[in-house]
């Protein structure tokens, strides 16, 4: 493969040639944008990507009630990866609505209340298996998460499509009224041919599977390659402003690879984005790989050390297909740690690391770091904090757990020390490769950590988030899903707990 280069467009390679230092600048972790209350407008409820759901109907004592909603059913064909979204009714003439994006490229807006379809929109034909050069997912439609802009009423969403039965693929962006799923004007946009000048970004080895952000008026979308790592493709944001279009930007990685593959995509503090990028091929110095990057808007990135974390083993993490970006970033702040604002990486090496987001520290600059699993850490984390901590939890088998065997979900507890540190927390069985969420009350109190046995039992399971101890073990005979692809994640909207299978959403309650 070539040797690490520039991918960006011309203004772009032209600040690296000057050396000008356009580096974010830091700030307290907060939401992207302001939205409903009970809605869930992004991938993880919130844009640090913790996946912290605030309900005061989901409590722990009522948990062992939890079961299928009988008055929801929904019909929603083709294989869905996508987490679904949620629109809180604003007036007495609305609905609440479930969005639902599939890999047929279809975009489905659900009653959320009994699961009827209120409208869908084709997006165009998706990308066969066989058409493309390598990847294990058929057809390639719309795999990452879609994002609402509350003050427009518009989905945001990235489809791959063909309309030549897969001689040519595009990634092309779509803006849909979420009131009946109109194309808003001016779009889609086809990624390829979205700069000011035509750039190497090639759509067909380029799959979009991490979340869609929005910041500043500017929506973001990263791109990695696909299973198989085949091609030139490397790890892309595209950065298109919502108004201006024609003004749209990206950063790419030097070195070929280094793919924004996990679900969770970009995160963001409301001033800087993060993305977690993979391995790199034929990269003899360092060319973006193997790291957790800070971008400004645009997006921009200084390649200063304070913008930057990788670890100093990232050469042997290449060799070893050992992603550092198979989760993606989460944003925590720890009171009374120093330093207290803290970005959590966690990779396929099994690693958890916590990376200062003041200063990020360069190659080997990490305030902490600790193998925790004994296998990859593929998919999303979640982070709470409760009276007796901050945790982060994650799909993987725990190494050390401290009651029992290993399960294949683990529990992380950050120190409010000087540095921080990372201990072991628990571990418990989710029976399959589900991506957690948590859940309480009221911000802190009766934390439940909710998964999915995806690609395994097909069975929903709450835990408590202090302990692991099992609260609610999947229900009865009814209360069975199938078809639930690997790392997806539950949402919790209204007292209500949301999975998106193939072909049906499922709806839990405790009504």
């Amino acid at each position: 493969m070539r040797a690490s280069r520039s991918r960006g467009w011309r203004g772009l390679r032209a600040l690296g040639r000057l050396g000008l230092c356009v580096g974010a600048v830091a700030a307290p972790a907060a939401a992207a944008q302001a939205s409903p209350s009970g809605a869930v407008l992004q991938y993880h409820k919130n844009a640090t990507r913790d996946g912290h759901y605030v309900d005061p109907a989901v409590r722990r004592s009522a948990a062992p009630r939890l079961h299928r909603d009988p008055a929801f059913r929904s019909s929603v064909p083709g294989s869905t990866y996508a987490q679904p979204l949620f629109w809180a009714a604003t007036g007495p003439n609305e609905k609440d609505l479930l969005f639902v994006a599939t890999a047929q490229d279809r975009v489905y807006a659900l009653d959320a209340s009994t699961g009827a379809e209120v409208w869908q929109r084709s997006l165009g034909a998706p990308v066969g298996r066989a058409q493309l050069p390598c990847g294990n997912i058929d057809p390639v439609g719309v795999t990452g998460t879609p994002v609402i802009d509350a003050a427009s009423r518009t989905l945001f969403v990235d489809a791959m499509t063909t309309g030549d039965g897969g001689t040519q693929a595009h990634h092309r962006l779509a803006a849909l009224s979420i009131d009946d799923g109109s194309m808003r004007r001016g779009w889609p946009v086809d990624v390829a041919a979205a700069g000011p000048e035509s750039f190497a970004f090639k759509a067909a080895v380029q799959n979009q599977r991490g979340a869609l952000a929005l910041l500043g008026g500017t929506l973001y979308v990263p791109y990695g390659g696909h299973f198989g790592d085949c091609g030139d493709y490397h790890g892309w944001v595209v950065g298109v402003p919502t108004g201006r279009r024609a003004s749209a930007r990206a950063w790419a990685t030097r070195a070929t690879g280094g793919g924004i593959w996990a679900p969770g995509g970009i995160a963001s503090d409301g001033g800087s984005l993060y993305v977690a990028t993979g391995n790199t091929f034929g990269a003899s110095s360092w060319g973006d790989g193997e790291a957790v990057i800070r971008l400004g808007p645009g997006p921009s990135f200084s390649r200063e050390p304070a913008d930057f974390f990788a670890p100093a083993t990232w050469a042997a993490l290449d060799q070893a297909d050992a992603d550092l970006g198979g989760s993606g970033p989460i944003l925590v702040d720890i009171p009374g740690a120093r330093p207290s604002r803290l970005v959590v990486a966690l990779g396929k090496d099994g690693n958890a690391y916590l990376i200062d987001r003041s200063r990020m520290g360069g190659i080997g600059g990490a305030v902490a770091a600790r193998r925790v699993s004994a296998d990859a850490i593929i998919g999303a984390a979640a982070a709470y904090a409760t009276g007796r901590g901050t945790y982060v939890v994650f799909p993987g088998r725990g190494i050390g757990c401290p009651r029992g065997p290993a399960g294949d979900l683990t529990a992380i507890r950050i120190g409010a020390t000087s540095p921080p540190t990372i201990t072991i927390a628990w571990c418990a069985d989710q029976h399959g490769r589900g991506s957690p969420i948590v859940t309480t009350p009221d911000g802190r109190s009766e934390a439940i950590v909710w998964s999915v046995g995806a690609g395994g039992d097909g069975r929903l399971r709450g835990f408590d988030g202090e302990t692991g101890q099992v609260v609610f073990d999947g229900g009865g005979p009814g209360d069975a899903m199938s078809g639930v692809e690997r790392y997806q994640t539950p949402i919790v909207a209204k007292g209500r707990i949301f999975v998106a299978g193939d072909r049906e959403v499922y709806a839990f309650t405790t009504r």
